[in-house]
């Protein structure tokens, strides 16, 4: 039974895997596959230093614009494998050509086979592994007439003039598009960044890929990238969505910037408030002062508050998920942070006590199920 299961699952890995095109990323790879090769192609053409018969674009380029225009962040698809790739490949091709065929059919399919391997072998080692290189191989290694004729220059025309054609218009195609290229990796993390939740770092992926044995054709970088952004998405599903508003304190004392630090210092010692908002006429939030402020001041200190409020200050709309109001106060580190409505005007203020309790429930829930509704306070 077991055997049997585990046929079942080898067979179901040949069924097609369902990868996420959007559409634009499908316009994206037919259209600037179809610019790259006609370009490339009229480029060979108009820079024909070729014998009779030689073809002025060749199949390997088909390759290579997939990977350009339909995976262009692909480590295989950037600048130094695609040229490296395609150029070092086929002077492999001639080579092997030149020293194991004979004109036979077996000394063909022998030089084909060689140049493919070695050709594999020597991208690998300069890390200019691409695809179509092994088919500039095999094109070099069985090519007949004007090919051999070419020789070691064929890697110059037409694979050098394809090759480059064809990047410079991937390069102009995919920016254009909103796609960068040529792929910059994910910035490395700060492993003692204060609003880092996860310790993974890239080379603890480049370790894992290789305890896995997979070669997986990916950056650690960008796996790294993505696994946060799973992460800070599952925060706000871990949440329940919840949103700002419902974790906000309502009652909140204002002052005006024009009033007194002393009216400041009663509102925290009467109220137990260690932040205290400043807004305008309109409820429009302009700055805000905390007990920080008050540290280096006398115990009656009438300067206005607006000579040392914090402004402008963080705010962040009551309608956002609780999830933004995480990466914002420990991005930032920090501890008070006015709620706003759609029109910028007070709502409340959430504190990093409120924020507490908050995690503290979604992780109750998440190890012990619902544990009843976040109330507001």
């Amino acid at each position: 039974m077991a055997a049997h299961r585990s046929f079942a699952r080898w067979l179901g890995s040949w069924r097609p895997q369902s990868l996420p095109y959007r559409r634009s990323e499908i316009i994206r790879g037919a259209l600037g596959s179809l610019l790259g090769l006609l370009i490339g192609g009229l480029a060979g053409w108009l820079f024909d230093v070729g014998p009779a018969g030689l073809p002025a674009i060749v199949a390997p380029m088909g390759a290579s614009a997939v990977l350009l225009f339909a995976a262009p962040a692909s480590p295989l698809a950037q600048p130094w494998p695609m040229l490296g790739g395609n150029i070092i490949s086929t002077l492999i091709g001639v080579g092997s050509a030149r020293l194991i065929g004979n004109g036979t059919p077996i000394g063909s399919i022998a030089a084909a086979a060689v140049a493919v391997a070695v050709a594999i072998a020597v991208m690998m080692a300069l890390r200019c592994l691409h695809p179509p290189g092994g088919a500039c191989a095999l094109f070099a290694a069985v090519g007949t007439g004007a090919v051999q004729q070419q020789g070691f220059l064929f890697a110059v025309f037409p694979i050098a003039v394809n090759s480059l054609a064809l990047l410079v218009v991937a390069a102009a195609v995919n920016n254009l598009t909103g796609r960068a290229y040529p792929h910059v990796a994910a910035p490395a993390p700060d492993p003692g960044g204060a609003g880092q939740r996860l310790s993974l770092q890239p080379s603890e992926i480049a370790a894992a890929i290789r305890r896995m044995d997979q070669g997986l054709d990916v950056l650690p970088q960008d796996i790294v990238a993505l696994v946060r952004d799973v992460e800070d998405h599952a925060v706000d599903r871990r949440l329940g969505r919840l949103r700002v508003e419902s974790v906000m304190t309502r009652e909140v004392k204002t002052v005006r910037p024009t009033e007194t630090m002393y009216r400041v210092r009663m509102i925290m010692s009467n109220d137990l408030v260690k932040a205290v908002p400043v807004v305008d006429e309109t409820r429009q939030v302009v700055g805000i002062t905390t007990i920080y402020d008050l540290f280096r001041l006398d115990l009656v200190n009438l300067d206005p508050v607006r000579k040392y409020m914090t402004s402008p200050v963080r705010t962040i709309r009551g309608s956002a998920p609780v999830s933004e109001l995480v990466a914002l106060m420990s991005g930032e580190e920090l501890r008070h942070i006015p709620v706003v409505d759609e029109d910028g005007r007070l709502q409340g203020i959430v504190s990093r006590t409120e924020l507490i309790v908050v995690l503290h429930r979604a992780l109750v829930e998440a190890t012990t199920g619902p544990a009843g509704p976040v109330a507001d306070t």
